[in-house]
């Protein structure tokens, strides 16, 4: 009689299946593989050779607490082509000497996640034995065909999956800076706390057992993400602050990299303190691109922020030209979101490729503070009742803004723009550091009979929707709402025919005074006597204005024709005590001219700029082999700074975020320091460092770096 067919020991094949499945970056000795494609094991056996007419070999294959066969959290399958109605497959490869090689198949719809691998064998007469083979991670695949997250090509799945840094764009639409982040997506234990972030979810914790079944779905995993990476509603990443006192935590403006972060909440089981849209969309960016998401990191410049549906951000400002604070409607300096490549099966054709995600909270969908997926395509066309969230997106990039004037306790509206909302978005090239402007793929070009169109046409869908009470953000209705949509009328400076401009004279360096003109042009054939009332005053990027720390009255009179400049000086004694971690000032001038009860508003965006850290790398960048860095930082002030701390970090360079107390720097001081690290990873890598002191929180500098694997 045949003897059973004992199981000695299994050979997961990890480094050459991570290899075959892009994963090796994550690990070389634990099995993470993706869907969609096959992988082999080796099965070897203590007492005999595998024969196929005497055993049966059957695979079982389980996700989540609770698996199930129904749910697709539980897969049983044969082995050598004894096909069952499991989508799941195993075929045999090789059988000599006591070994069996086997292939493996997880089918492009599985559930992704941790799994675990049984084997039952049945051999003939003999007794069945079953065997646990191990844990292995199934990830989605962008590059199986099958896969709903399948992107077409090799050098946006190297940038949007394979690349673990980054740029992301911040400053102004006027001045838009790099700052150099850390995605850092397959450092030592990031795939075991994404994984984590699934399971502390709120869908988890209420219903495991279909949650883990959903899980192979892109659409519901980046819902579940999103909501995760902020922690209004659950113990996700991130808290998100947006007033100046961050003494309890981090500001976010110091953050480089997402890995600290990531790590700092896993171990401490708290939300981190603190972020902003940045930091949010980097740690999402991070956590897709792990699991296998094609991910890219968007900047909208002059981003809306329309809480009541109507296509509309009203700005208040005061006869000084000071902004007023509007807790309701505001446009956001630049705002930071996701997009995600995916299909939707759940729209009509059409509507897959990116999708946006926005996991900064602003307002809830489906009650979560999530934002998305939302069509890239749809919010071009329109087409804002398509799920999920279009809406509020569509007003991100196409709202109008309406300014008045609040004199009297009356409001008097000064003018409507159509194209001050949604500038320069932009994203990171693909093979390059320089910026993509991607605009086109949201909007059609501002002022164009088509922008108009569907600007019209989603207004139309969301009166509609909000007469049935569709509209998705959850919001109240606006007590602006009868305002008339109608087109815009005559501009003041239309009516007045006079040409006003803020222009920056020099570049606006921290520490130096801003040096500005107001440039006024008589477009008439009559004499102008003109007020001009300017100020300034700090912003939060988020639009939030400050109290106003310098004002100024001018008098200037223009014959026809003329033009003139009025030359302001605003002092570094002035501004330095009232500006914000973001460095941004707005210069606003209100206009009024003797004979005209219209009046112009004017202003200008400034953001003060640093000098940046500079890195050296000293020598040849080998894997396994000693490498020196340098790092050359200056204090930009006048004055001295204290608490300086420079942070340093780059995946595949450092094993850690490392963090240098640096203590007093003295005025305009230059100083460097040189770090000491040895690459444990190939191929091209990037350095990102920052600054931070009493007196400002955020130089950054960046160097990339190729790292050989041989000398």
């Amino acid at each position: 009689m045949a003897q059973g067919l004992e199981l000695s020991v299994t050979d997961f094949q990890s480094s050459q299946n991570n290899m075959w499945h892009h994963t090796e970056e994550i690990s070389f000795d634990h099995l993470i593989v993706r869907r969609g494609q096959a992988f082999n094991i080796t099965l070897y056996f203590r007492n005999r050779d595998f024969e196929p007419d005497l055993d049966k070999i059957i695979f079982v294959a389980e996700t989540g607490p609770m698996p199930d066969q129904a749910k697709g959290t539980r897969a049983v399958f044969s082995l050598a082509g004894r096909h069952g109605p499991s989508p799941w497959t195993a075929s045999l490869e090789t059988s000599r000497d006591n070994r069996l090689e086997v292939s493996l198949y997880a089918p492009p719809t599985a559930p992704v996640g941790r799994y675990l691998l049984k084997v039952h064998i049945d051999s003939f007469r003999g007794s069945v034995t079953a065997y646990q083979l191990g844990e292995f991670i199934l990830l989605f695949n962008p590059w199986c065909s099958g896969d709903t997250v399948f992107l077409d090509s090799e050098p946006q799945r190297q940038e949007y999956v394979m690349n673990d840094y980054g740029f992301i764009y911040q400053g102004n639409k006027n001045w838009i800076r790099p700052c150099p982040w850390n995605y850092g997506q397959f450092e030592d234990n990031i795939i075991n706390i994404c994984l984590e972030l699934l399971d502390k979810s709120l869908n988890f914790q209420m219903d495991p057992a279909t949650d883990c079944a959903l899980r192979g779905s892109p659409v519901y995993i980046s819902r579940v993400v999103c909501a995760m990476i902020n922690s209004n509603d659950d113990k996700g990443v991130l808290n998100g602050k947006w007033s100046e006192n961050f003494s309890d935590g981090t500001n976010p403006a110091e953050w480089t990299g997402s890995v600290a972060i990531l790590k700092q909440w896993h171990s401490t089981g708290q939300p981190v303190r603190y972020g902003q849209c940045w930091v949010f969309a980097a740690i999402m960016c991070t956590v897709m691109r792990c699991l296998g998401i094609p991910t890219r990191v968007i900047t909208n410049f002059d981003s809306g922020h329309d809480t009541d549906g109507n296509l509309i951000i009203d700005e208040y400002y005061d006869h000084t030209g000071r902004i007023l604070e509007n807790k309701k409607d505001t446009v956001w300096n630049f705002h930071v979101w996701n997009e995600c490549w995916m299909a939707r099966l759940d729209l009509p054709p059409g509507y897959g490729g990116w999708q946006v995600l926005d996991s900064t909270p602003q307002e809830r969908s489906n009650g979560m503070f999530c934002c998305g997926p939302a069509s890239v395509r749809a919010i071009k066309q329109g087409e804002v009742d398509l799920n999920y969230d279009t809406a509020f997106v569509f007003s991100m990039v196409n709202a109008d803004c309406v300014s008045w004037l609040i004199l009297g306790g009356k409001e008097q509206r000064l003018h409507r723009d159509t194209n001050s909302v949604g500038n320069f978005i932009s994203t990171k090239s693909i093979r390059s550091d320089e910026r993509d402007d991607i605009t086109e793929s949201y909007k059609y070009e501002e002022g164009s009979p088509q922008e108009r169109q569907v600007f019209q046409k989603a207004l139309q869908k969301l009166k509609m929707g909000k007469s049935q009470g569709h509209y998705q953000a959850d919001s109240k209705p606006s007590s602006l709402m009868p305002r008339r949509l109608n087109s815009p009328p005559l501009r003041p400076c239309d009516i007045i025919q006079v040409s006003l401009e803020l222009q920056l004279l020099d570049l606006p360096n921290m520490g130096q005074d801003i040096k500005f003109v107001l440039l006024a042009i008589n477009m008439s054939r009559q004499l102008k006597e003109l007020k001009v009332n300017l100020s300034a005053q700090s912003l939060l990027h988020n639009g939030s204005p400050l109290p106003p720390f310098w004002q100024d009255t001018a008098f200037i009179s223009l014959v026809p024709k003329e033009a003139k400049t009025h030359r302001c000086q605003i002092s570094y004694s002035q501004y330095s005590q009232h500006l914000s971690t973001d460095k941004l000032i707005r210069v606003s001038a209100l206009v009024e001219e003797k004979s005209c009860p219209e009046k112009i508003l004017v202003n200008k965006i400034i953001t003060l700029v640093y000098p940046a850290i500079i890195i050296n790398v000293l020598g040849a960048a080998i894997v396994n082999q000693p490498l020196s860095i340098q790092v050359i930082f200056s204090n930009p002030l006048s004055e001295q700074v204290a608490d300086c701390v420079l942070t340093v970090e780059g995946s595949g360079l450092f094993k850690k975020q490392q963090r240098v107390f640096i203590g007093v720097l003295k005025p305009q001081h230059r100083a460097s320091i040189t770090l000491k690290t040895v690459p444990f990873k190939s191929g091209q890598r990037q350095i990102q460092a920052n600054l931070r002191s009493n007196k400002f929180k955020d130089i950054k500098g960046y160097k990339d770096i190729n790292v050989d694997l041989y000398v």
